[in-house]
């Protein structure tokens, strides 16, 4: 069978769908709670300038 064949089926596994949206989804909300903390949570002395970045 062709790869093509194969993928297709994969994706009407509802299943496999989900999860990788949700390997996506949390790893990167994760990613932005983690920037807003910094940016909210830091010391001074550790934030960096706005004008580097």
């Amino acid at each position: 069978m062709s790869l093509w064949y194969e993928l297709v089926l994969a994706v009407k596994e509802p299943m496999i769908v989900i999860c990788t949206v949700i390997s996506f989804v949390v790893p990167f909300g994760v990613y932005k709670i983690n920037q807003m903390l910094h940016q909210y949570g830091d010391p001074p002395w550790k934030q960096e300038d706005k004008e580097n970045s």
